[in-house]
């Protein structure tokens, strides 16, 4: 009885479960139908909604697609009508161009005939020329016919007496006032470079006082020489090879000879063995000592000499060098004068003429005192003083004036302006006055007599001229026996024979001249 009550109760039991299982079963599907009715409705309504969405966009794009086409469309017409107007106003240019051409064609056309019918008329008018012209031909041939047989002469000998005698006149005529002006010029021309000569000689006052370099230096006895000698000659080899000097020790009494060509040498010689008379102490040490230190003393002499003659003239600007050479101009001398000296009053009276004429004092003094620089170094380089002293002064920065001045002094330029020839003048005052050069008087008459007879001794030659105190000869030829060819060969062949026959420093200006003159009086 329990067993089947438990029986029952479990199948009870079993059967309640299985009771709510198949309910619960049924409830899931039901809650399963209505959310899968409930999702196919929304689906349904979201599906709707997409396709009024699309009809509503597509409608929007079909709007936006016919405004579009209108746009389009418009845009096309209105370029359409701007292309039209431009090929209209084009179409009438065109039509304007053609009638300017149009009538611009008839007119050449008309022209044309226009010149045709000049073209004719000068034709016909040539043709009427050509036949009075051989009508005048034949006239003027007859005449002529005429008159030669009336004068008894033909043409051409009557117009080559005519033009003969026209020619005659006018040179007679030309010759007269070239005379005439050559006349007055030379002397309006005399006067006044006289009075300007004049007047810088009178304002410039000057001692004009031969100077030269003293060679002989005295000593205080004849006890001296020994010891300028020195043991075995030591000391007098250490003094020529200190100042490349050579000393001549002979019967002189109480004195010394100092011979070099070089003149600031010879100084700076002259002073360290009068120093090493006075102090006694003579041996080589003391020797090279103090010609070392009289060498320094004397380049800055130099150097206080250049630049005193650059204050006293009111120059500046002038390189260091050449006021280095313008001192050592101190130590020069020419036939006897001080170029130093020379040279500053070259430059005060080329300074005063210029002035006179009108022209810059300073340039023309700067040529004046720079003129015979080259003579600062003329012995060391080979050639004219004059164009040694150009080229130094060119290395050295001055103005082409002034080099050419300088160049041009001595006439191994020809002058090419004013201020070579005012050089030429102030030098050749400076150099003229009383006492102010000397040289001795036979060989300097020796020298200018040799020259004149080498130059005589050539065929053709007439007469010879040594002049510029024998710097330049100048030969006058026989213009019938010489030529110009042969003349200039004749220069060459004479300055070749006084190079071999003669002594003589710097050069020698060798000039042939040959003229033919032709000269009549009128009585």
């Amino acid at each position: 009885m329990d067993t089947n009550l438990i029986i029952i109760t479990v199948l009870a039991v079993f059967v309640a479960g299985l009771t709510l299982v198949v309910f619960s079963l049924l409830s899931k599907k039901k809650f399963a139908e209505d959310r899968a009715q409930e999702s196919a409705a929304k689906a349904e309504e979201i599906l709707q909604s997409a396709r009024k969405e699309a009809e509503n966009t597509l409608k929007e794009a079909a709007l936006q697609a016919k405004d579009y086409q209108l746009q389009v469309k418009l845009d096309f017409e209105r370029e359409t009508r701007e292309r039209k107007n431009e090929i209209s106003q084009l179409e009438k240019r065109l039509l304007q161009k053609e009638d300017t051409l149009d009538r611009k064609t008839e007119a050449l056309e008309a022209r044309a005939q226009e010149f045709g019918k000049k073209e004719r008329e000068i034709a016909e008018l040539e043709h009427n020329l050509e036949r009075g012209n051989a009508e005048l031909k034949e006239m003027v041939r007859g005449a002529r016919e005429n008159l030669e047989r009336i004068g008894g002469v033909t043409a051409e000998q009557a117009k080559s007496e005519l033009v003969e005698m026209i020619a005659d006149e006018a040179r007679m005529e030309a010759a007269k006032k070239i005379r005439a002006i050559d006349e007055e010029f030379k002397e309006e021309s005399g006067q006044k470079a006289r009075k300007m000569i004049a007047l810088a000689v009178q304002r410039y006052a000057a001692d004009y006082v031969a100077e030269r370099v003293v060679t002989a230096v005295p000593l205080p006895s004849e006890e001296m020489k020994g010891r300028i000698i020195g043991r075995e000659g030591r000391n007098i080899r250490a003094f020529e090879a200190a100042t490349g000097i050579d000393v001549i020790i002979d019967d002189t009494p109480e004195a010394v000879i100092l011979s070099g060509f070089n003149p600031v040498r010879r100084e700076v010689a002259r002073i360290a063995l009068t120093r090493l008379v006075q102090d006694g102490r003579i041996h080589p040490a003391r020797i090279e000592e103090t010609v070392e230190k009289v060498t320094k003393e004397v380049e800055e002499i130099i150097r206080e000499a250049g630049e005193q003659a650059l204050f006293d003239l009111g120059l500046h600007g002038i390189h260091p060098e050449l006021v280095k050479l313008i001192g050592k101009l101190k130590y020069r001398t020419s036939y006897g004068q001080n170029i130093y000296t020379h040279s500053l009053e070259v430059a005060f009276l080329c300074g005063m003429i210029a002035s006179e004429l009108g022209l810059s004092a300073k340039v023309a003094k700067r040529a004046g005192l720079l003129h015979d620089i080259g003579k600062a170094v003329d012995h060391e380089v080979e050639g004219p003083h004059a164009l040694i002293g150009a080229d130094l002064c060119k290395k050295y920065g001055e103005s082409p004036r002034v080099i050419h001045a300088i160049a041009a002094h001595h006439e191994d330029e020809s002058p090419r302006d004013v201020l070579p020839i005012l050089v030429q003048a102030a030098d050749a005052l400076s150099g003229a006055r009383p006492g102010a050069r000397r040289e001795m008087l036979a060989n300097y008459l020796k020298r200018l007599e040799d020259l004149e007879k080498i130059a005589k001794s050539f065929a053709g030659v007439e007469k010879s001229y040594a002049i510029q105190a024998g710097r330049e000869i100048r030969i006058i030829v026989d213009s019938h026996k010489v030529s110009d060819e042969v003349a200039t060969m004749l220069a060459r062949d004479i300055a070749k024979k006084v190079e071999t026959e003669l002594s003589y420093p710097g050069q020698i200006r060798v000039t042939v001249i040959r003229e033919t003159r032709a000269v009549e009086y009128a009585r």
